[in-house]
């Protein structure tokens, strides 16, 4: 399967609507996609994403897997 494909019991996530925005503090990043140094992460089925100096600060939760509630 390649990286385009999506399992028929996953549909394809539409994309964001509107300028991508750090979930932690609010930096927008330029364009209307998310850096690839950005980490995006999916929480009670929102897709979030974290710039890399909120990713940087807060990786060894991220590892954890916790939830952005508790960083």
């Amino acid at each position: 399967m390649d990286e385009e494909t999506h399992p028929p019991d996953r549909p394809a996530e539409p994309p964001a609507a509107g300028p991508v925005v750090c979930a932690r503090c609010g930096t927008a990043a330029e364009g209307g996609t998310a850096p690839v140094t950005w980490i995006s992460s999916v929480e009670d089925g929102r897709r979030l994403h974290f710039c890399e100096t909120c990713a940087r600060l807060h990786i060894r939760a991220i590892e954890s897997r916790l939830d952005s509630l508790w960083w």
